[in-house]
């Protein structure tokens, strides 16, 4: 019995970890980029609908003299709408909480164009519950250790489902048009099989009468 007890508590650790790991891998990264002196980069990532964003970012610099680069940040949503905007920063913070499925942008470029060489960017970007505080949830619930972690499975399991359901009607749009696309293209190859054969019948008519009426025929 004790040696059953211990097997399920080593399958039941084993599997906390492999899912939270699974999880955390999909829905937090760290980013390193690298600003030219001119010019923007960007990153993005297809969000679904009503996942919670987080994200620091911070400019890293060898150079330790009393100037240090800026950077400007621009945030938007898949239909263009900014979430986050901020200019002459050196490190900062955004927050927000999806209103629409696709791709959300975020862009980083230098305030000051006399800046010289390529000044990096770190970007620590999390999403669904790798942007949940654990440690006020904890506090708020009263919970801890093993209570603490298979509530964090919970969520690591539901936002796996919530991914896999968006993946799942994703799939079903683009099957949709798919569907639609190969139609379209039936339909025209059927009308311009049509065109060509109604064009070919028009020259035949056309030649008949013409070698008639030079009485070649």
């Amino acid at each position: 019995m004790v040696k059953t007890a211990t097997t399920f508590g080593a399958l039941l650790a084993a599997l906390i970890w492999l899912i939270s790991a699974v999880s955390q891998w999909g829905l937090s990264r760290a980013i390193w980029l690298s600003l030219p002196a001119s010019g923007t980069k960007c990153v993005s990532e297809e969000i679904q609908n009503n996942v919670v964003v987080l994200a620091d970012y911070y400019v890293i610099t060898d150079d330790h003299s009393a100037h240090e680069p800026t950077i400007a940040v621009k945030v938007t949503s898949p239909y263009g709408n900014t979430l986050h905007e901020k200019g002459n920063m050196t490190h900062g913070q955004f927050a927000f909480t999806t209103r629409e499925a696709g791709n959300y942008l975020a862009c980083f470029w230098l305030d000051d164009i006399k800046e010289r060489g390529d000044v990096s960017v770190n970007l620590d970007w999390r999403t669904g519950i790798a942007a949940k505080d654990w440690e006020s949830v904890a506090r708020k619930e009263k919970i801890e250790g093993v209570e603490l972690e298979l509530m964090k499975l919970e969520g690591a399991v539901d936002a796996i489902h919530e991914n896999l359901l968006y993946l799942k009607s994703r799939e079903a749009e683009m099957r949709t048009i798919s569907e639609k696309t190969n139609t379209r293209v039936a339909l025209f190859s059927v009308m311009s099989l049509g065109i060509c054969i109604t064009v070919s019948v028009l020259q035949l008519l056309y030649l008949k009468r013409y070698f008639q009426r030079k009485k070649l025929i």
